[in-house]
């Protein structure tokens, strides 16, 4: 479970009322209400060029157009998604983000538009009046991409069941972290599609070209981890802060909540020092052909970790996913994770939920 209640990015609705009755729409609005103070508190910035991101927000927040976010890894498109949905006029209706790249084709396209024997509702009708955030929708296959593009050419989508065409008012926003005009290029995304979501393009910049955002962000996951880890907030030495603002945060905000994560449980103080940041995470040895042949001469522990950490990556950090094809649950899985967070290696984050 990441900071939005859900791997994938949806509000989790542990209700067991009856969607659409009474006691459910006041679960949901209870939920929103909760969402909106929890996306304003963490929307943390004090770079300029967040500033104008925030500004950005505001102005196309009410607008009812599709908004395309990119960036790197790790750099907090999620929240900014978040934050437009808390600052429109449908703030009290679902928030649902989907993650294209963690789920096959077929799988997406279920979760997207529903399925013919009605088992599984289209999340782009669950979410009417509300917000559907696309993660990665550059990862998408070309009859996804085809069949979204009906949807924000003509606001409509085809029920599966009875192949009617159905009205729908929901907002798309979808982010990558890829050059998406690249991908036009190589054919690897539609063109008409691309002209679509680029209504109002957002770039969020790494962490490293908004440096003011370092200490603010810093101080704001020591608190958090800190009463979380110890029932008390710690402090920081200057020493500590300045070799933060330093480094270099190839991993962005994530690798920075890692770190401070990491040095929160390992401190033995409530003053957490310079020496206590690993900023440099341990990687695997590549070099090791470790499908071709057994890794005689290596340790058990080591084998193992770097077995999780592939399987990891290779399903995009989703937990779920990852203990399913591990064969184990997931709670020994987070466990693992814990356990190499501890021990300074870089684990994969799913690629939905990604903290500002």
């Amino acid at each position: 479970m990441n900071r939005y209640g859900a791997e994938n990015g949806a509000i989790a609705h542990d209700t067991k009322a009856k969607p659409g009755s009474a006691e459910y729409l006041n679960y949901v609005q209870e939920q929103q209400k909760k969402e909106k103070q929890r996306t304003a508190k963490e929307f943390i910035f004090a770079d300029e060029k967040m500033l104008k991101i925030r500004e950005v927000i505001h102005q196309v927040a009410n607008a009812n157009v599709p908004v395309l976010i990119s960036g790197e890894s790790g750099t907090g498109k999620e929240v900014v998604a978040r934050m437009i949905h808390a600052s429109s006029n449908r703030r009290d209706k679902p928030f649902m983000g989907i993650n294209c790249a963690s789920m096959p084709s077929d799988q997406l396209e279920v979760e997207l538009f529903g399925d013919q024997n009605g088992s599984a509702e289209s999340k782009l009708l669950t979410a009417e009046g509300g917000t559907v955030l696309l993660d990665d929708v550059t990862e998408t296959d070309k009859n996804i991409q085809s069949k979204l593009l009906r949807v924000l050419q003509d606001s409509e989508i085809e029920n599966p069941k009875s192949k009617d065409l159905v009205k729908i008012n929901t907002r798309i926003i979808a982010t990558t972290n890829k050059d998406i005009a690249h991908t036009v290029t190589e054919g690897k995304f539609r063109q008409d599609l691309f002209y679509r979501l680029y209504v109002i393009h957002l770039e969020i910049p790494p962490l490293r070209e908004r440096r003011k955002d370092i200490e603010v962000l810093a101080r704001y996951f020591l608190k958090n981890f800190s009463i979380q880890f110890k029932g008390q907030p710690a402090t920081i030495t200057a020493d500590a802060m300045q070799k933060l603002v330093k480094y270099s945060w190839p991993g962005n905000v994530r690798e920075l909540q890692n770190v401070i994560q990491r040095a929160v449980l390992m401190s033995n103080s409530s003053m957490i020092t310079a020496d206590e940041f690993i900023l440099e995470p341990k990687k695997i040895d590549e070099t090791q052909e470790w499908i071709k042949h057994l890794p005689i001469g290596h340790k058990m522990r080591e084998v193992e970790t770097h077995f999780i950490l592939e399987t990891l990556k290779s399903h995009n950090g989703n937990r779920t996913h990852s203990a399913k094809t591990l064969g184990i649950s997931l709670r020994t899985l987070r466990n693992k994770i814990n356990e190499f967070i501890i021990e300074g290696f870089e684990v994969p984050q799913p690629t939905s939920g990604k903290p500002l």
